[in-house]
């Protein structure tokens, strides 16, 4: 009997990961308000410790090397997740943002974005003793603010999310759609100053080669593509072309649309299904169309719960430690550098520029948007990029890491610098609402305090909150103005 049984069963690797990653996704449904609205926590770090206990590392039960997955499969999974989050937030903010929001979302996105990789390189050189170009490199992974992340604390729905001034909410989603893509160029620099050609040459291709191709010409593509896509989705639902079904199914296939079209063109991906989600939502049609299927939050818990999952499987402990060609990388410095990230990545630069950003209107703000850029899949797919270029020149990856190279140093402080910060901040920032939510309702009278603990909804202290949650503008995009 027993040996018939086991010809039956076929416990493998993957086979265990469908069943926990089913399980952590039905647990976790089963009780998203309960650890949404009462424990204030999100599912990127609930994910990421579920892929460490049950990874390679603890349990051995989700082994992705067993799979003979290579680094281009974590690459492209990235590659799609992220965008597919970038297309969101361009769907979901409400219509004509950048028309208005313009300029508060250019302060975040130049001078604060060009602040965190200036500091973040200057800690990485000095503490890992990289050099500065591989520290560039590392800190342009570390730049942008991940939209999944981002999306899991600011999404509509919770009640931390009401306690924020929706103007506070809409312009951290923007610059999270946006500044995946405009990380190239930081990304790019460094790479370039790495390669150690000429100054001349490396200023013409990286503005003729990113800015130009790949920025400038990846957003317009996007925006074009959106607007047209808007306009024959609208010809189709009127002469009763398509059904509502494939009109649901219209959202992804646009979004994965525009990542085809980027990736083949080696435009800028996130640039280009970021623009595509614009330009398809700019009047609100869509949005409004489709603002009671939730459809984002539903990607969100399939999609970016099931990539957490996987980081954590990956997360490459043994790097931690110092080896022979890493011997400056170990825990204490890795943990300091954190710190340094996490304090003054980008808290100084809001708080100096708050005067010359509009949206943000007193100093409590700017500290939360400050501190709330958090590092996620977006650095994952960067650093895989990172890793390609220096190991092959070209954006696609060797199957793993090479044992000898001529760029082998970079390659091997890069990967578990980026992704030990990474971890960092996906369980720091995804516990932040709990922490604000908990130090808020210790910090009141007994009096004040609501009868459960941090279960206080009125807007947060130290933020301006009249006016229709601190701004002049529909919660959706698809509202009237």
């Amino acid at each position: 009997m027993g040996s018939w049984l086991s010809k039956q069963v076929e416990p493998t690797s993957a086979h265990y990961t469908y069943l926990i990653l089913s399980v952590f996704l039905l647990s976790y449904s089963f009780f998203s308000e309960f650890i949404r609205n009462r424990l204030h926590l999100s599912e990127p770090p609930l994910a990421l410790l579920t892929g460490v206990i049950f990874g390679p590392h603890a349990l051995n039960i989700i082994n992705p090397a067993s799979w003979h997955w290579q680094d281009t499969v974590t690459q492209e999974a990235a590659r799609i997740i992220v965008s597919l989050q970038v297309f969101s937030v361009g769907v979901e903010l409400p219509k004509a943002y950048f028309s208005r929001h313009w300029k508060s979302v250019g302060m975040m996105l130049v001078p604060v974005m060009t602040f965190s990789w200036l500091v973040t390189a200057a800690f990485v050189y000095g503490i890992m003793g990289t050099t500065w170009s591989v520290a560039l490199i590392i800190s342009a992974c570390l730049a942008p603010t991940d939209p999944v992340l981002a999306a899991a604390v600011l999404q509509p729905g919770t009640r931390f999310s009401s306690r924020v001034p929706r103007r506070l909410r809409h312009m951290l989603s923007a610059e999270s759609g946006t500044n995946d893509g405009t990380s190239f160029p930081f990304l790019y620099a460094g790479l370039l100053m790495h390669s150690g050609t000429s100054t001349g040459a490396i200023i013409r291709d990286w503005f003729t080669g990113t800015i130009l191709w790949q920025c400038t010409l990846g957003i317009l593509v996007g925006l074009i593509l959106g607007h047209y896509a808007n306009r024959s989705l609208r010809i189709a639902e009127r002469r009763d072309w398509i059904d509502p079904s494939s009109f649901l199914a219209f959202y992804i296939l646009l979004a994965l649309l525009s990542v085809g079209i980027g990736s083949t063109l080696g435009l800028d991906d996130f640039l280009v299904a970021f623009g595509a989600g614009t330009g398809f939502a700019w009047d609100g049609w869509f949005a409004n169309k489709t603002k009671a299927t939730h459809l984002p939050q539903i990607l969100d818990l399939l999609l970016n719960s099931s990539m957490f999952v996987y980081f954590g499987a990956i997360i490459p402990w043994k790097n931690f430690v110092p080896r022979d060609i890493t011997p400056m990388i170990t825990p204490g410095k890795l943990t300091g550098l954190l710190v340094l990230v996490l304090l003054f990545r980008r808290i100084p630069a809001v708080l100096a520029l708050k005067p010359l950003i509009p949206d943000i209107r007193t100093y409590r703000e700017a500290l939360f948007c400050g501190h709330f850029g958090p590092m996620g899949l977006g650095g994952l797919f960067l650093v895989i990029e990172a890793r390609a270029r220096l190991e092959t020149g070209e954006s696609i990856p060797m199957p793993h890491p090479p044992k000898h190279h001529p760029n082998l140093e970079a390659i091997e402080q890069v990967w578990p610098i980026v992704c030990f910060v990474l971890m960092g901040s996906t369980i720091v920032h995804g516990c932040s609402v709990a922490a604000i939510s908990l130090g808020g309702h210790m910090m009141r009278n007994k009096e004040e305090r609501a009868p459960l603990l941090a279960a206080e909804d009125e807007g947060l202290e130290g933020m301006i909150h009249e006016g229709g949650g601190g701004e002049s503008e529909p919660s959706v995009s698809g509202d009237e103005d």
